[in-house]
């Protein structure tokens, strides 16, 4: 996949911004607030139509405006691609070569990215919303099946939670608890299963690369941690578990089984990271994980994603700093955010383009000229 042009309209401090990509590398310098990381997240928008920095859709619109828009030309392997996102105060609309999308769900998928952020570091040591989360944007992008059954789930389970709260005052109504119960199984047993095998297929990816960066002493695991444990992943079961859990439930008043309150765990040489490992250790862990995504990506599609760095590379150290950027030579479009190009490979900065941002104004220039912008900017 390639982005060859991208276009802002009212998107966070953009008024109106276009530019041009020629090359697999893109290096993108400013100081902060300044609107790096802004470009490079209407890349992730106009992906996954979604933020990875906030959950409110009016905070991407720019001060006093109505709307919103993210366009971009792609390339991908077998055909080119228009995409266009409108954000406003009514919601989103997607348009793909020209058609309006019915549902978002459908959109989703056209462009492939892989976002790795410094938040991301905390993959492993985060709470398990952040690991539920980072598997549901992956399977998604890949999968819009995927995203409908997580949405029907989604949409039962308020339903379902909420009822529990009236059933936990009055009973006569737990009928209907059955039928939403009904409901909610084949989409949780949907989800559960398509984030098993994504794991899986993740795992073994994950193990290449980490064997990699430590220089093969360390092999990392991943394991899905299931709410149901032992029981058998069909319709059956599951329903069986909900109904003997009905007091259970109905006492707390929200549905303690499924989907929504699974994680998945992180170990190295059989030792729990989240609770044991070094920071070191996490952060490879990490890595590994969003490195091994680019591969998986790559072996579904036969295409790789767009790689999106927002400021990661201060980050990390220099043995991980090269296995990253080993990654991406030559074969992925990666975006690069930095405040200055002084950590960053020569090799790499050759390969590069190089963009300096001030004031959500774009300028490209060279290195010398990026070298020189960024330390006289204030």
């Amino acid at each position: 996949m390639f982005i060859n042009r991208l276009s802002l309209k009212q998107f966070r401090n953009y008024q109106d911004a276009s530019i041009e990509f020629k090359k697999n590398i893109n290096i993108i310098i400013g100081n902060n607030a300044q609107g790096k990381t802004s470009l490079i997240e209407s890349i992730y928008v106009l992906s996954t139509t979604k933020s990875h920095r906030t959950s409110k859709d009016s905070q991407l619109i720019l001060f006093n405006e109505d709307f919103a828009r993210i366009e971009a030309d792609i390339t991908r392997a077998v055909d080119e691609l228009h995409l266009s996102l409108i954000i406003s105060k009514k919601g989103k609309k997607a348009n793909y070569n020209g058609v309006d999308q019915k549902k978002l769900s459908e959109y989703v998928g056209k462009l492939i990215v892989v976002m790795f952020a410094p938040e991301d570091l905390s993959l492993v040591k985060g709470g398990p919303q952040y690991r539920r989360r980072f598997m549901d944007m992956e399977i998604g992008q890949l999968s819009p099946t995927y995203l409908y059954h997580l949405g029907q789930y989604s949409k039962l389970l308020k339903q379902r939670n909420e009822l529990l709260k009236q059933l936990r005052v009055n009973r006569t109504n737990e009928l209907l608890l059955d039928v939403l119960t009904e409901q909610l199984v084949p989409h949780a047993v949907y989800v559960l299963n398509h984030r098993i095998e994504f794991l899986k297929k993740l795992e073994t990816f994950s193990k290449k690369v980490h064997g990699e960066i430590s220089n093969q002493l360390e092999e990392i695991n991943l394991n899905y941690v299931n709410s149901f444990k032992n029981i058998e992943l069909n319709e059956e079961d599951i329903f069986k578990k909900y109904k003997d859990l009905y007091d259970q439930d109905i006492q707390l008043g929200s549905t303690s089984l499924g989907p929504h309150r699974d994680d998945f765990s992180v170990s190295i040489n059989g030792v729990n990271t989240h609770q044991f490992g070094s920071q070191g250790q996490q952060r490879t862990a990490s890595l590994s994980m969003k490195l091994a995504e680019i591969e998986l990506i790559y072996s579904v599609l036969n295409e790789y994603p767009i790689l999106l760095l927002d400021d990661v590379l201060s980050e990390l150290d220099d043995a991980r700093q090269t296995q990253l950027l080993n990654t991406i030579k030559n074969k992925v479009q990666t975006f690069i955010t930095t405040t200055n190009i002084d950590g960053i490979d020569e090799n790499v900065i050759e390969l590069a383009d190089i963009f300096t941002i001030d004031n959500a104004k774009i300028r490209i220039g060279d290195q010398n000229d990026a070298r020189s912008i960024e330390n006289t900017t204030v």
